[in-house]
């Protein structure tokens, strides 16, 4: 694997832990809604930027370990694929091979 690519998906492996601690305080502090404010988890280690998703979203964009949120124009289209487009968000795939795998191995609900 490109060391570039590397570092995309470890940056998105990062962003998407930040955003499972987020809601785990959620469900900590009893203040789950119907929405959560995510990270955007793009490639982007600068990025900070962040999202509203409804939670019903976000546990599916979880379900799949090669997918992420991130903001509109954050995609990187030689390493990700997007499969959803939702107000203000956009739910991308890792491309099949080894940054792919490496979002699998680094899935925190797996």
């Amino acid at each position: 694997m490109e060391e570039r690519e590397r570092r995309i998906a470890n940056n998105e492996i990062l962003y998407r832990s930040v955003n499972e601690k987020i809601e785990d305080l959620n469900e900590a502090f009893g203040t789950l809604t119907d929405t959560m404010t995510v990270v955007c988890e793009c490639g982007d280690a600068a990025c900070a930027e962040q999202i509203q998703l409804e939670l019903s979203t976000y546990e599916r964009v979880r379900a799949e370990p090669t997918h992420f949120v991130v903001l509109p124009g954050h995609v990187v289209p030689d390493v990700e694929s997007v499969v959803e487009t939702g107000d203000g968000f956009e739910i991308v795939r890792k491309d099949a091979g080894e940054a792919a795998e490496l979002a699998e191995e680094h899935d925190p609900r797996s």
